[in-house]
């Protein structure tokens, strides 16, 4: 159970002061102070210094707040499972980062939960930096993040496998091609995520890969909200570097296009990531199976759906026959160059791009 000295630890190291803490606790100054000196006894190291701005962590200080946060947050889990026991409830928190909440990941836990009576899932977005340290600290159950895990005291589970595109207004006349050149990105206003974010962070870094830059493109807005990024796009104020799966429902209502990018291969896998102890297989399994559920969820294909081959730049139609002689040798259809066009809620055509 979480001592009152810790609690207090955890107090002051938020507030940075005596006073303020004592009044969040109903305590008085003194038996602040006096359960803070009664700590550093115990553990034998100072935890706060006071400098000009108030009480200061010392190095064992942050130490000591970090066990406390996991401390805090286990004891919590424990009340909450021994009361929800004879009810049959589990209770998940599960953190996302902003790229997990803007795709298919919130409408496949909210079925999931939906699925399985006795199970209540509370959803928090942040950064991959805070949600392993939240995941680390048992503020977590489970993290759905983008690549592979952070840290050696963590197990993963792939959920997906997600690639970037270039997300535009469809009265972009670029929209109307199956793929975008690098050359023409550069003509256009571009509309990123921060720097901070793993979708930026892997555009530039393949950029660079190819003797590229960030700096040799015309960059005019930064956001950090994916929502509002395809609410700019849809305005047809510039076009963005998005994952194809935070677009799929604006795709599948024809509001956005989505190409992919010539001679650049951004794939990366989204990953349900949990501490080693984790004891709910059976949560992970449904979580999978759900989650496929709706990423298989397909629109129909409309009265004159057509499937076209431009690559070798004749727009060429098949037939579904024809998709069965095609041969695997890097220019069949695959994720990466094959786009379809939606209008009115239905399949209008696939095409596989031109490559020269």
């Amino acid at each position: 159970m979480l001592s009152v000295k810790m609690e207090t630890l955890l107090c002051v190291a938020e507030h940075k002061n005596f006073t303020r803490a004592a009044e969040e606790l109903s305590l008085t100054q003194p038996a602040v102070s006096h359960h803070i000196k009664e700590l550093e006894q115990e553990l034998g190291v100072p935890l706060f210094i006071r400098g000009k701005g108030g009480l200061k962590l010392t190095d064992q200080g942050e130490i000591a707040v970090r066990y406390a946060r996991r401390i805090k947050a286990l004891d919590g889990k424990l009340r909450s499972e021994l009361a929800n026991f004879e009810k049959n409830i589990t209770n998940l928190k599960i953190g996302l980062t902003h790229t997990a909440e803007s795709n298919l990941t919130t409408e496949a836990l909210a079925k999931c939960a939906a699925q399985n009576p006795g199970l209540s899932i509370t959803i928090a977005t942040d950064t991959i930096k805070n949600l392993y340290d939240m995941l680390g600290n048992y503020e977590l159950d489970l993290a759905i993040v983008e690549g592979m895990p952070v840290g050696s005291g963590f197990s993963s589970l792939m959920l997906d496998t997600d690639y970037l595109v270039c997300a535009m207004s469809v009265n972009n006349p670029l929209s109307k091609r199956a793929m975008v050149t690098l050359n023409e990105l550069k003509g256009e206003q571009m509309i990123l995520r921060l720097p901070t974010s793993a979708t930026r962070q892997l555009f530039e870094s393949t950029l660079e890969s190819i003797g590229d830059s960030i700096r040799n493109f015309n960059v005019t807005i930064e956001v950090d909200n994916i929502a509002t990024i395809k609410d700019l796009i849809r305005k047809d104020l510039g076009v963005s570097i998005l994952p194809k799966s935070a677009c799929m429902d604006e795709l599948r209502k024809g509001k956005i296009a989505a190409l992919p990018i010539e001679n650049l291969s951004m794939a990366r896998e989204t990953r349900i990531v949990y501490n080693r102890d984790f004891d709910h297989p059976e949560i992970l399994q449904e979580i999978t199976k759900t989650y496929q559920e709706v990423g298989t969820a397909t629109l129909p294909l409309g009265d004159k759906f057509e499937l076209l081959d431009n690559a070798k730049n004749d727009n060429k139609k098949l037939t579904a026959q024809d998709m069965t002689t095609l041969k695997d040798d890097g220019t069949s259809f695959n994720v990466n160059n094959t786009t379809a066009t939606v209008e009115n809620g239905v399949i209008t055509n696939i095409t596989r791009a031109y490559m020269p």
